[in-house]
Formats: structure tokens, sequence, C-alpha cells
């Protein structure tokens, strides 16, 4: 398992390239596996932890799905590599700026929760670990627009509970700590 989390995690390092954190100079990866370190303290399936390190990775660069489903079929048994993808799809922001440039911030967020609602536990597990870890760097570096991520990573957290129980309970309790 070591090995194939391993190459997904090159994988996704080369599909971000330059690309940095937002507020650090952290290479964009950075994030994956803080996601990726979060989802195995409660679960070692490997499309949860696959995902986590793929989780931006539709959204955030040029790979498309057929390109992460024939790489993915490359390194794991179909069935997992299949889960895998399918989190990875339900992750993906679908009301960006980009697509939706007629619609504000608030209007694309409030379309994207209601799309989140749908997802499957597993997706929604990735989800906890990576709003914990956006809460931590938000709060540090961006106090000023802190309090809106963070009600709206609250507003998100009252429907998506079909997750793990302890991550969703952690990631309620980091929110809520890490409000003004």
């Amino acid at each position: 398992m070591e090995k194939i989390l391993e190459e997904i995690k090159e994988f996704a390092d080369k599909a971000h390239g330059n690309q940095l954190r937002k507020y650090t100079p952290d290479r964009y990866i950075v994030h994956p596996v803080r996601v990726m370190l979060l989802c195995r303290e409660y679960t070692e399936d490997i499309p949860i932890l696959a995902a986590a390190l793929l989780h931006d990775v539709l959204e955030d660069t040029s790979i498309t799905e057929q390109e992460m489903k024939d790489f993915l079929i490359s390194k794991m048994e179909l069935e997992n590599a299949i889960k895998t993808l399918k989190y990875v799809i339900e992750l993906t922001d679908v009301y960006t700026k980009k697509d939706y440039p007629q619609l504000n911030r608030k209007q694309r967020k409030a379309k994207e929760f209601q799309r989140l609602k749908q997802i499957s536990g597993e997706a929604q597990t990735i989800k906890y670990a990576d709003i914990i870890d956006n809460s931590k760097e938000i709060v540090d570096h961006d106090p000023s627009f802190a309090p809106v991520f963070l009600s709206e990573y609250k507003s998100l957290l009252k429907d998506l509970t079909e997750g793990n129980r302890e991550l969703y309970d952690r990631a309620k309790e980091t929110v809520n700590e890490a409000m003004p």
C-alpha cells in the first residue's frame, strides 16, 4: 500500500506542477498529504487515502478524469481505482468562478453546498480532513477572511454527516475553535 500511495502522491505533485499553497511558499502537495495523513488516523481504506492525495487534481490542474482513471488502473486493483476516481469527482468543485462567472461567491458556494450534501460518506470523510487542514491555514494567514470562510464550513458541516464520525467531530471542533 505504501508504494501505491507514494506513486499517487508523485502523480498529484507532478499534476500540481509549480502550484504553491495560497498563503505559504510550500509546494501544493503538502496540503493533500496532510489531508491524507488526517484520514489515515481513522481509516486504512486505500481508495479514501488515494482520493485524499488526489482531491484537488481535477479541480486545479489540467489532468482529465480519463487520465486519472488510466493512471489509477495502472497502479491499483480496478475496483479500488474506480472508487478512488469516484471520490475525487465527488470532491471536485462544479460551481467554479471560471465556469459560473455570472454567480458571485455566495451563490456559487450555496450551489456547491447543495451538491456536496449528496456525496458519499467516504468522500465526506476526506472533506472533513480538508476542512481541518484549510481551517488552520486560513486563521493563521488570512484572519480578515477567516470569519467568512469558517462560517461557510460551519454551515456545510451541518449537512455533511455521513462520513467518519470521529473525524466529523474533529472537523466541527476545529472550525468552532477557529471561529473568532
